[in-house]
């Protein structure tokens, strides 16, 4: 099954981006037993078959800032993060899933298809945000899109580093309009987050259908 890239919702397991061939915590397979094997040997999607039941917390920041949807390479950093949270009173903390919306699905609508995915033009977290994705302590990251931002020194550098050096795993393209409405109708931004991957041994992800119980 192909389900990276921007066409799914999917969760990214820790064995899906690696530097060098050092995936997290050091795992460092010999590519050609993997492609035998046809499966990683570590750090899979299996890891999580027994599913995901934690607290989710939105970050909408295109309702932050009074627009439907943020223009393509717009940033993200703490600073808008922090206001978000002052302004919907929650705190991101240890465990959490994060979702961080940028309007993806009403820029399409507004605007038409445009490139995304990586070496394009994207909204997201700016790659100055990791220190503090690493103090928050958070266990999932989402969004609808991969974070990827541009223009950016190094594109994918939120995405990539967030599984190789923080051990989070990813949620890409997210349906997170549907999720805002729902909460702003509570005023409430955090919610119960389930969902079951599937448990494929080896995989570097899983196809997903991530649930907010409010």
């Amino acid at each position: 099954m192909a389900y990276h890239s921007v066409a799914h919702t999917h969760l990214d397991s820790l064995a899906h981006i690696n530097e060098n061939g050092v995936f997290y915590n050091g795992y460092k397979p010999y590519p050609n037993e993997v492609t035998k094997a046809n499966r990683h040997f570590k750090n899979s999607i299996h890891n999580l078959k027994s599913g995901v039941f934690t607290r989710g917390v939105l970050i909408d920041i295109p309702r932050l800032k009074g627009v439907p949807y943020l223009e393509q390479g717009t940033p993200i950093y703490v600073e808008d993060l922090e206001a978000w949270e002052k302004q919907a009173g929650v705190k991101v903390g240890p465990g959490d899933a994060l979702f961080v919306r940028t309007g993806v699905w009403a820029l399409r609508k507004a605007k038409g298809p445009y490139a995304r995915g990586r070496n394009a033009k994207d909204a997201g977290l700016d790659p100055s945000v990791i220190p503090w994705l690493k103090k928050r302590d958070i266990a999932i990251m989402g969004s609808d899109h991969p974070q990827y931002v541009s223009p950016s020194a190094i594109t994918a550098a939120t995405h990539d580093f967030s599984l190789l050096y923080l051990s989070i795993h990813l949620l890409d393209n997210c349906d997170l309009k549907a999720l805002s409405e729902a909460a702003a109708a509570r005023k409430r931004w955090d919610f119960l987050l389930t969902m079951a991957p599937i448990p494929v041994v080896g995989g570097t992800g899983s196809p997903i259908n991530p649930i907010a119980t409010f």
